[in-house]
């Protein structure tokens, strides 16, 4: 077997690593749907889940892939014992990473149009509605996106993927500082902030623990391979619970962050918290649109949501390029063509799912975008959060002695022996019974 691809230092895999967890997720989908739960309550639950669900879970993922040295879709026959069939995790893997790609670059794209509208001035009569019912506009953006992506993925990962997304990641959180200090000093802070931050208990219910669950599963991609895939490009020097913590610490930062820029921008200018999907563009657009320097301000916003989206799309893209590698032996770029050709038609359905491809799936004015994320958000991730804790935990699968051997290898914080109980019996048993509720209570129609 030749020599796997290496990450060249331990700050590029954790940049690396927290750039694919860090984007949409975070700043496009963390902000609106603490509005639409309630605020504080939601936020409150959203971190029990990143702790005790997706910090055991990142852990898996890491662990699996660095012992495997495979993409997700073989990394569960390398590690299976002899009889076993876990191969379909791959597929899981395949088709969670795919569906994603369906309509994050399609999102990816609206961030990019934002941004070149503030860049040159057109932000007065920016909406949401307009953008994302222009087919053409949709469909070029959609394109920058998987070319931009594909292009970087054709060189080798240490020379592409890796620089872009340090550079990006660096951008990013100082970009966040500075917007978020900006926000602090607005008239609607003190409301905004009690909003955002003072748990309202009676708010607290079934649909606010799932919506929390799964948006932790979202915004650390977790549970498709997405982690795992890095896992694969490092050495055995560190060991991987701490490796987990870092990457959730900046995850959750720069969700954090996003609730302080957006939310007392909202009370401040009388703006609707529970806007839904559209919140990131219709009242950020409006928020800098009302404020001095607001054309600068909305360029460094939506320059930052670039970097985060695109860090996020090349990071998944990777792993869909890794494991089509590793299905048919492809050389990179060869499957950098492949991948990106079927990841833009596939985007097409979402780029023109509120135009030519009108398709309502579930409830009234759902669309191509909600199907695909009800696919990713709603079953893959759950899922295969739910089956990378049964593989690692138990004798059906790897088992949780070769979990621990390989996870605690190096330096740094480990998994315990006292962790077991919450790893093999607390993590899938509670995924399962959330996801079940979530499946029985979902707005199908």
């Amino acid at each position: 077997m030749k020599n796997r691809e290496r990450l060249g230092s331990r700050l590029g895999f954790i940049m690396l690593s927290a750039g694919c967890a860090i984007g949409c997720g975070n700043v496009w989908k963390f902000p609106w749907m603490t509005g639409q739960y309630g605020g504080g309550g939601f936020v409150l639950v959203y971190i029990l889940c990143l702790l005790l669900l997706g910090l055991p879970v990142m852990t898996m993922e890491f662990t699996v892939g660095r012992a495997a040295q495979k993409s997700p879709f073989k990394m569960f026959q390398t590690l299976q014992r002899p009889g076993q069939k876990w191969g379909f995790m791959g597929y899981l893997a395949l088709i969670g990473n795919v569906s994603l790609m369906s309509f994050y670059t399609v999102v990816t794209g609206w961030i990019i149009n934002y941004f070149c509208k503030f860049l040159v001035g057109q932000n007065a009569d920016l909406g949401f509605v307009p953008m994302i019912t222009n087919p053409s506009l949709n469909v070029i953006f959609l394109a920058v996106t998987v070319v931009f992506a594909f292009v970087v993925l054709s060189f080798n990962i240490q020379g592409g993927l890796e620089r872009v997304t340090k550079y990006m990641m660096v951008a990013l959180l100082i970009l966040m500082i500075v917007l978020a200090g900006h926000s602090m000093t607005l008239p609607g802070m003190k409301e905004g902030l009690a909003f955002y931050l003072v748990p309202d208990f009676s708010k607290i219910n079934g649909s606010v623990i799932v919506g929390a669950m799964n948006q932790a599963f979202f915004t650390l991609s977790l549970g498709i391979g997405s982690m795992a895939i890095f896992g694969s490009y490092i050495d055995k020097d560190r060991a991987l619970l701490g490796e987990s913590v870092n990457v959730i610490i900046l995850d959750t930062a720069v969700a954090l962050l996003a609730g302080f820029i957006m939310f007392p921008a909202c009370f401040t200018y009388g703006l609707e918290v529970d806007a839904g999907p559209s919140l990131l563009f219709n009242t950020m657009a409006t928020v800098f649109n009302n404020m001095a320097g607001g054309r600068l301000w909305g360029t460094l916003f939506f320059l930052f949501m670039v970097f985060a989206a695109m860090s996020t799309v090349l990071a998944v893209c990777e792993n869909i390029l890794a494991m089509t590698r590793d299905m048919f032996g492809w050389s990179r770029p060869v499957g950098s063509l492949v991948c990106g050709i079927v990841i833009f038609l596939l985007g097409l359905t979402t780029a023109l799912g509120y135009s030519v491809f009108s398709f309502q799936p579930f409830a009234e004015g759902s669309a191509w975008l909600d199907f695909w994320d009800f696919i990713v958000s709603t079953n893959a991730l759950p899922l295969g959060s739910f089956g990378f804790a049964l593989f690692c935990c138990h004798k059906f699968g790897w088992g949780w002695d070769n979990f621990v051997l390989e996870a605690n290898a190096g330096s740094g914080l480990k998994v315990r022996p006292w962790m077991k109980p919450l790893f093999q019996y607390f993590v899938p048993v509670v995924i399962l019974f959330i996801y079940i509720y979530g499946l029985v209570t979902f707005g199908w129609r």
